[in-house]
């Protein structure tokens, strides 16, 4: 079953933290990203470690070879779980993650699209005519595969293609995820939670629907429930 990541998208400690005070034993597993870390650097991991959480650090890492894999090596130390790399880096960045990251490193997950991209960003960046985000999407996780990370980060719009040729143990995590009738806000490609689970994907970031609300277990539990519905229709 799919687990769900909660983004501590904060640019404070404590309010970070809070959250993951309030949301209690609901949820184990957190992101950390740009923000936050370097506002605390290591702060923010060894809190989360103290209260038994498990990190994702999203730190999106685009470098030379050389600097990406001390960077895995640093994040190894830090005892992180996941960790992202831009697939865009290229393969020779992407194989020297991989060999940083060795059996007991993080797990690396390599960032296509980011879902905040239209066809038109996608074309401004690349500087050629899209025919396809889908197709583009897939021809960065073939890279990605090829180079040995452990997954990826896409929509799930993507996760159900992604598991089809890359099998069940190639990680799928979805970002874009909004229960239903949550506005999409800055997001363009978004899914819903039942959406990614009958995608695929292993798990679901979740962050302003969560880190927004009056009672963000309870919108947990609700995102859960909604989760397990899917489960036992599947079943």
């Amino acid at each position: 079953m799919a687990e769900i990541i909660i983004a501590l998208d904060y640019p404070r400690l404590d309010a970070a933290l809070s959250l993951v005070d309030r949301v209690g034993d609901a949820v184990s597993f957190y992101k950390v990203g740009p923000v936050l870390y370097t506002r605390t650097g290591p702060t923010v991991l060894r809190e989360l470690r103290t209260r038994g959480k498990r990190i994702f650090l999203d730190l999106k890492l685009h470098d030379i070879p050389n600097t990406v894999a001390h960077s895995v090596e640093a994040a190894a130390e830090l005892e992180v779980d996941l960790l992202t790399v831009h697939a865009s880096g290229g393969s020779a960045m992407m194989r020297a993650a991989a060999e940083a990251a060795g059996e007991n490193g993080p797990r690396l997950l390599g960032v296509t699209l980011l879902t905040s991209f239209t066809p038109g960003d996608v074309e401004e960046v690349w500087g050629k005519q899209l025919l396809s985000v889908r197709d583009e999407t897939l021809r960065l996780v073939a890279l990605a595969a090829e180079a040995g990370l452990h997954g990826i980060v896409t929509s799930a719009l993507e996760a159900e293609a992604v598991k089809r040729r890359h099998g069940a143990e190639f990680l799928v995590v979805t970002p874009g995820i909004r229960p239903s009738g949550e506005l999409a806000g800055d997001q363009a490609r978004t899914a819903t939670p039942a959406d990614a689970v009958r995608a695929g994907a292993d798990y679901l970031v979740i962050g302003r629907p969560v880190t927004a609300a009056a009672d963000p277990a309870e919108v947990v539990r609700r995102i859960r429930a909604e989760m397990e519905g899917v489960r036992e229709v599947a079943g």
